[in-house]
């Protein structure tokens, strides 16, 4: 389920420099590696609430481009739906100590019934179940098309966070019914080649663990109030025992968002995020290059 820790976090002050475009049919960020470097390969970013146009996403993006050496979409998959950006200053307010009695018993309500406002017309419109028709169309189209540089065996991989990571754990559970065949081979496959998910919510366990194939790895924080610690360490102990490619690393300290919605005042959690990005392109190395 949701919770205030979904709708909270820092918004970055750095500035994309990635580009816009439609890729089969979804308005998309683009963000490139280094001039001269060939692509390692694709990854495709499913967003946290705050969808494509939020400048955290976008930054990420072009941090897996350029420090990973990968060309990254990060695309529209709420259908313009996503949760508006102001509801991050006002789930803070909610969340921190309130500095008097007034401020508790009258403001407060007010910031709640604010973000309400943003929140139920979002949980509507962009539910798992309605949006991952949309998802798993992209990356079927993406798969069946000729790759976007030269390259003889396309390798894609997706990054999910949060509302994002569910996605990304039903695209690595590799449905047969979901494969599709690449341009000039006549065997359907899998529409990724591995997974990565920060702070994954709505998951099943140990349902959703149970089904994965594609090589997947995780990051949740100890104190994330979506995964709490002990499902984190319960999908650790099924991963860990389950064979195949998986891992899932365990950030004390870290609640949930702080691999997306970093608050920069905070040192660990920037420390954490910055060790779940390094873990992201490594995974993405390990199986792309």
């Amino acid at each position: 389920m949701s919770c205030p820790d979904c709708f909270r976090g820092g918004i970055t002050t750095t500035h994309p420099t990635g580009t816009e475009t439609t890729i089969h049919g979804l308005r998309t960020y683009v963000a490139q590696p280094s001039d001269g470097v060939t692509p390692k390969g694709i990854i495709v970013i499913i967003t946290d609430a705050f969808g494509w146009e939020f400048p955290n996403n976008r930054v990420l993006s072009d941090h897996y481009a350029q420090n990973g050496g990968f060309l990254v979409y990060c695309p529209d998959f709420m259908n313009g739906n996503s949760l508006d950006p102001a509801a991050i200053p006002l789930t803070d307010k909610i969340m921190n100590p309130a500095p008097s009695w007034f401020s508790a018993i009258v403001y407060k309500p007010i910031y709640v019934f604010q973000v309400l406002t943003y929140a139920i017309p979002w949980k509507s419109k962009s539910s798992i179940e309605k949006t991952h028709p949309r998802v798993l169309s992209f990356f079927q189209a993406l798969r069946k098309s000729d790759p976007p540089f030269p390259t003889q065996n396309l390798k894609i991989g997706a990054a999910g966070f949060c509302w994002g990571g569910k996605h990304t754990m039903m695209l690595a559970a590799d449905s047969s019914s979901s494969r599709v065949q690449r341009p000039g081979s006549s065997t359907p496959e899998a529409l990724l080649d591995c997974a990565f998910a920060a702070h994954p919510s709505y998951i099943e366990i140990p349902g959703d663990l149970e089904k994965l194939s594609v090589p997947t790895s995780v990051a949740v924080g100890d104190e994330d109030t979506v995964m709490k610690a002990p499902q984190a360490r319960k999908m650790k102990e099924i991963l860990d025992a389950k064979k195949g490619d998986f891992e899932v690393v365990i950030f004390p300290g870290a609640k949930h968002g702080f691999a997306i919605r970093t608050h920069p005042e905070d040192r660990n959690e920037v420390e954490c995020a910055e060790k779940a990005e390094r873990q992201a392109i490594e995974w993405f190395t390990k199986w792309l290059a």
